[in-house]
Parts: C-alpha cells; structure tokens; sequence
C-alpha cells in the first residue's frame, strides 16, 4: 500500500510541474517580429535604461529627458556601434538593435544587469552619434516582441520582449 501511495504521490508531483494549457494562452501575444517603429523624432536626451520581467515578458526601458523620442527596433544578425561600425558581441540566440532618436546624456551610459532574466541574455551600448543613441539586446531567441512610447512627466521608450511565440 505505501508503495502505491508512494507511486500516485510522485504522479501528482510530476503533473503539477506542467504548464496547463490555460495558463499558456494568457502570454499568447499579437506581437510579430519584424521591424517596429514608434514615435517621432523630438528634443529628448536618453538618460537612463533599465531592464525588469513581467509574467508573459522581459521588459527594457530607456529612459528619457524632455519629449517622447521615436525608435526603430528590429532583429538583426549583428549590432554594430554607431560611427565606427565596429562589432557589438551580445550573448543569446538573437540580437535586437534599439535605435532611440535621442542622443544619450553624457555620451555612455550604464546598462543593466539582466541576470536571472528568462528572455534577455545581455544589454550593450552601442554608442550615440548624430542625434541617435542605439543599444544591442541579446536575446534568448527570436521572440515576439513590441515597443511603446510614453510620455508624462517621465517619458520613455519601452521594448518587451515575450518569453514564448
């Protein structure tokens, strides 16, 4: 009798480590990943960026100075700095290049940590030149993703990617 105790209890344990297919479809996104756009161009100056998870998502944001600036994002096979072209290596199975249509305040800035993450796997500065400033992603793999802008008192873009098609 224990050992049929034993070999039930060890089923439920296993069965309780799946995802149920109901909780599967509430990340289902309508994101694609194919090149976005958003915003325009503006006076703003990127003056900060941070990264954070959300259930469904890995969220990065660009923080800004004055107005909403524009951006395009979009998958590309390598993320090159800006003005000398050189290479940008980025860790994971995907890259996305973050152009804000803002120059960065103070010319480098610091990048979050991205540890313990489920989608991001790296965030580098790939520089600010000519009224742009442009980050590389690492990504885990080509996942959907979408940016937003928002402005108010603290404006900024917003790029999330989703951990799963």
């Amino acid at each position: 009798m224990k050992r049929w105790i034993a070999i039930l209890a060890a089923g439920l344990v296993g069965s309780s480590l799946t995802v149920p297919a109901a909780v599967a479809d509430t990340c289902r996104t309508p994101w694609g990943s194919t090149a976005e756009r958003a915003g325009d161009l503006t006076q703003a100056e990127v003056v900060g960026v941070r990264a954070g998870a959300h259930p469904c998502f890995d969220r990065l944001v660009v923080d800004l100075a004055g107005r909403v600036a524009g951006a395009r994002v979009s998958y590309v096979a390598q993320v090159r700095e800006d003005g000398s072209g050189r290479l940008v290596p980025l860790r994971g199975g995907a890259r996305l290049q973050v152009i804000a249509l803002a120059p960065s305040r103070g010319g480098r800035l610091p990048m979050p940590s991205v540890t313990g993450l489920r989608t991001f796997r790296q965030v580098a500065f790939a520089g600010s030149f000519e009224g742009q400033t442009t980050l590389g992603l690492g990504v885990r793999a080509r996942l959907p993703f979408r940016v937003l802008t928002v402005g108010g008192a603290a404006p900024r873009l917003v790029i999330d990617v989703a951990h799963n098609w």
